[in-house]
């Protein structure tokens, strides 16, 4: 669907699945937020897991222009993005529901960056019920070259060759002279993603889950992350698959990636965000 510029998909599961898993309380609303370049039939595999429980999922992946350029150059551009995100709940009349994200790469991170900041900031969506957030393959801070990996494969083998290298030397370049060269004075006047989120971190439970093979999003930068959390005493938790290329813990470990999504989608349904019976948590498998 397409809603003032924003191509999302928005999935209400069986009455019935949702009433044998949700008896009692209003079933959650998983925001999946996908990774720079994500097909929408990739990002539905994940969006099963949660519809299989009873839960309304939201699928939306930021365009690759907006992930690679506007936000590398300090434009803002998925801050508006995100208030649009927002503003679909009240649409479909869910805003009440406890509302649960699983984010993808730094692509999905930066839009859940810019969700957060105006649930902090703006009254009209300060209300919503956030329950938790799956964090997947991110955050990486200042990664030139897992950024030029991460563009080398959203590109494809189909793209000319010259084209290819133009782009990609570019972008370099540009990465590290925001990034690197220039970032003790532009952080004054655009903080990036990784540094918004340490330092005023969110409330609900989070649970990040990276790999030690991961060549786009270092594992030292995901465990710097959740380590600062935890020093500020944020509910988070971890897990390295250790094997697993970027994006890639589902296709490779199904069942454990489902178990552990599922398993901490329950324990965050028990906080006094996310009330639910003892019977409705059993009913969780």
């Amino acid at each position: 669907m397409a809603d003032d510029g924003i191509d999302y998909n928005i999935v209400f599961p069986d009455a019935l699945i949702s009433e044998r898993h949700w008896h009692g309380t209003k079933e959650p609303v998983v925001i999946l937020l996908g990774w720079a370049g994500c097909k929408d039939k990739h990002l539905t595999k994940y969006g099963s897991i949660y519809n299989k429980q009873g839960c309304v999922t939201v699928r939306y992946t930021a365009p690759l222009k907006t992930v690679f350029i506007s936000e590398s150059f300090g434009f803002k551009e998925l801050s508006s993005t995100a208030r649009k995100l927002l503003e679909i709940l009240y649409d479909y009349e869910v805003e009440n529901s406890p509302i649960f994200f699983h984010v993808f790469s730094n692509g999905g991170f930066m839009l859940y960056r810019y969700v957060v900041e105006l649930m902090h900031s703006e009254q009209q969506f300060s209300s919503l019920r956030v329950v938790g957030a799956v964090v997947d393959s991110a955050p990486g801070s200042g990664n030139v070259c897992g950024a030029v990996r991460a563009l080398t494969a959203t590109l494809g083998p189909n793209v000319n060759t010259m084209l290819k290298y133009v782009l990609l030397t570019l972008f370099a370049v540009t990465v590290f002279l925001l990034r690197v060269v220039l970032y003790p004075v532009t952080k004054y006047i655009h903080r990036n993603h990784y540094d918004a989120m340490r330092e005023h971190p969110v409330t609900w439970p989070q649970l990040y889950l990276y790999s030690q093979a991961d060549q786009v999003i270092r594992n030292g930068d995901v465990e710097l992350m959740v380590k600062a959390l935890k020093e500020k005493g944020m509910p988070v938790d971890s897990y390295d698959f250790v094997t697993t290329a970027h994006v890639s813990h589902y296709r490779d470990f199904p069942q454990v990636y489902t178990t552990r999504c599922l398993a901490f989608l329950a324990d965050c349904m028990k906080t006094p965000e996310g009330t639910q019976s003892k019977k409705q948590r059993h009913l969780i498998q």
